[in-house]
């Protein structure tokens, strides 16, 4: 993309509540009946955003609540300022999460259970994150050496430095610590469903590749979407390959998501999980899609020669990168390698050392 052309898209980029912020333990009115809370989280990434619905459910007047937040005191008591402030006396009646993130799903257990409520997600990423909480599943898997899990995954992509392999593997409980338990049953949600929260549609809007099943939320009669982590307004989404999944192609699959929104209206209100109320769709998706196709240039001039995931990471990232920007850093690394080989610009060798490298064809 030109400059011209990414300044142009730049300006086209509304925030309609300026630099308005929710206090925690606060909210905000963004439509009618649509509540913003913002919770913080102990990363760069430093807040989540979070949607209080008005609703009506079997007969009863309430809140639907979209995400949770990860599960620690800060969070349980920004929720219980929020339940004693902000609820105008009235109960929650469900819970929805658009995905199995533990920022998002982390205290739907507590929440649930609280309120005695139902979970609403869908199946793919209800039962990943079952599975990532258990203490038999993601936790004991990524704890051993040779046992597949993510230190392993990285080995095979180039990342050998020993100390980072055991910080890597002392992270397996990292999922189970911020969401310690799911509810054991749920409600599932689909794609093109509409679901009915205080009187109006919300339309369903599957999206892949950052999360196996990610549910955004577009209602029609208000002219906003929940867009959760699929469109971002300042950053990327990250988009990663994990060790469950070695030759996924999440790029591809979040690409082909992108093209779900262009339908929806112009001036539609977007509602994104992190950073602040938006409105472009259109020159926003522009942008994501000439940041990875920079980024796929940048990776294919690097396997000019034989090129790791390990190897290529600080070809995509500029900057100096904590342990748990590395793990995200090198998943999406994967992703894009991964992508340019399904596109047959690259072949995968594994070599002697057991590592992969990847090479223009």
């Amino acid at each position: 993309m030109s400059n011209q052309h990414q300044a142009a898209n730049e300006s086209a980029i509304h925030y309609p509540l300026g630099d308005q912020l929710p206090l925690i333990g606060q909210s905000i009115e963004v439509a009618p009946g649509v509540r913003w809370l913002r919770m913080r989280l102990p990363f760069a990434l430093d807040h989540i955003n979070l949607w209080l619905l008005r609703d009506q459910f079997d007969g009863v007047e309430g809140w639907t609540i979209v995400d949770c937040g990860i599960a620690n005191d800060e969070t349980k008591a920004s929720w219980e300022s929020i339940f004693s402030t902000q609820l105008e006396g009235l109960p929650v009646l469900r819970v929805l999460v658009t995905h199995m993130h533990p920022d998002h799903i982390g205290l739907s257990q507590w929440l649930c259970e609280k309120w005695n409520v139902p979970l609403w997600i869908s199946m793919t990423d209800y039962l990943t994150a079952q599975w990532l909480s258990c203490k038999e599943g993601g936790v004991a898997v990524g704890a051993r050496a040779g046992s597949g899990g993510s230190a392993d995954h990285f080995q095979k992509h180039g990342l050998t430095a020993p100390e980072d392999l055991e910080k890597i593997r002392a992270r397996s409980n990292y999922y189970s610590n911020m969401v310690p338990d799911v509810p054991r049953q749920y409600r599932r949600i689909l794609d093109g469903e509409l679901i009915s929260i205080g009187g109006h549609d919300w339309q369903v809007i599957m999206g892949y590749g950052h999360a196996p099943e990610h549910a955004s939320l577009f209602c029609k009669d208000l002219n906003v979407l929940i867009s959760g982590d699929m469109l971002l307004p300042r950053i990327s989404t990250n988009v990663s390959v994990y060790d469950a999944d070695p030759d996924a192609d999440p790029l591809g699959l979040y690409l082909q998501s992108l093209k779900k929104y262009l339908p929806l209206p112009d001036n539609a209100l977007v509602l994104p999980s992190h950073g602040k109320p938006f409105i472009g769709i259109k020159p926003r998706v522009a942008q994501l899609n000439a940041h990875h196709d920079e980024r796929l240039a940048d990776a294919l001039k690097a396997c000019q020669k034989p090129t790791t995931a390990r190897e290529l990471v600080p070809v995509l990232f500029k900057r100096e990168l904590d342990i748990h920007q590395l793990t995200f850093a090198m998943g999406e690394a994967i992703a894009h390698l991964n992508y340019l080989l399904r596109q047959g610009k690259l072949d995968r060798q594994l070599c002697e050392d057991g590592v992969l490298r990847f090479s223009v064809i």
